[in-house]
């Protein structure tokens, strides 16, 4: 993937953070495993599993307290 997206992790609210640390997870699987077809058939296997849910919650976690390091939110 050549395109790049991510200019900075500075961001003007926690919100705009938040959605960030998401929209790094999304772009992580995606740069995992890029075919769209293989993404949305797996998409099934972890919908409905709440330890894959967590998972995935767990690393939106991380990559929020990577952001909110960047932006000092706790300062």
């Amino acid at each position: 993937m050549s395109n790049k997206w991510l200019k900075s992790l500075q961001t003007d609210t926690a919100q705009d953070g938040f959605e960030l640390a998401i929209k790094l997870a999304r772009m992580g699987v995606k740069y995992t495993q890029p075919s769209d077809e293989v993404r949305n058939r797996l998409r099934a296997d972890y919908a409905e599993n709440a330890d894959s849910l967590t998972a995935a919650s767990q690393v939106v976690a991380i990559n929020f307290q990577t952001v909110a390091a960047a932006n000092g939110y706790w300062r």
